[in-house]
């Protein structure tokens, strides 16, 4: 997106997460949309900060949901809504210039909580990676293939929920054993309630939210910052 006019303020990032969080809850994509674009990206803040926000507020979503403070209806639907105002955001977005890298992006098999691998496939196709998205609950074996397929630079493995750390273990796993020298980061919400978990299921790196594994990535693979 264009630069911000100097004369706008920047929203608190704290006081625009509340709101949409509470638009999200209500059930009112309109105005967690009108949220974002108008008191968000039209206020200066840039496409990351509004991952940010996003990733935020899904995580109180969770916490809420764990709690038995929403119901799991009310949890897919605050997340439909992400979905939603995320693929607006993208619109507003100016991807950096291409490094060159291809990055595959998926969930493990099982996991069903597929919003965290999209924030982490959208950041990093922002900062000029070229990124394969391959969605949800994606079956070991054909997961592989693409690997043998498109031949990334960095493979990135999605896991929200702890029950799905074996079936990441087991991606890991098949991934060394076929192309034993492609790159592997973990993300999701389970690098935040399991710290260590990348080196604990034997990949190279994590990010427990989008920036981090970006920066993560650029390390990896020599990118400029």
């Amino acid at each position: 997106m264009t630069g911000a006019s100097p004369a706008l303020e920047r929203v608190p990032t704290a006081s625009l997460c509340a709101s949409y969080l509470q638009a999200q809850l209500g059930g009112n994509r309109r105005e967690a949309l009108r949220l974002i674009v108008e008191d968000g990206l039209k206020r200066g803040l840039t496409c990351l900060d509004i991952h940010k926000v996003i990733q935020q507020a899904q995580n109180e979503i969770g916490r809420l949901w764990q709690e038995d403070r929403i119901t799991i209806a009310q949890e897919h639907m605050a997340t439909a809504i992400s979905q939603v105002v995320l693929s607006h955001v993208y619109q507003y977005a100016d991807a950096q210039r291409s490094n060159g890298k291809k990055v595959l992006v998926a969930c493990v098999e099982g996991e069903l909580h597929d919003f965290p691998s999209r924030l982490g496939a959208d950041a990093l196709d922002l900062a000029g990676f070229e990124v394969r998205y391959l969605g949800a609950s994606v079956p070991h074996e054909s997961l592989v293939r693409m690997i043998d397929t498109h031949r990334p630079d960095l493979l990135v493995l999605s896991v929200t929920m702890t029950f799905n750390v074996p079936s990441l273990r087991e991606a890991v796993r098949r991934v060394r054993t076929r192309h034993p020298s492609v790159p592997i980061a973990v993300g999701g919400g389970a690098c935040s309630w399991l710290p260590g978990l990348a080196a604990e299921v034997g990949a190279d790196v994590e990010g427990s939210d989008a920036a981090e594994l970006v920066a993560r990535a650029k390390q990896l693979l020599g990118v400029a910052a």
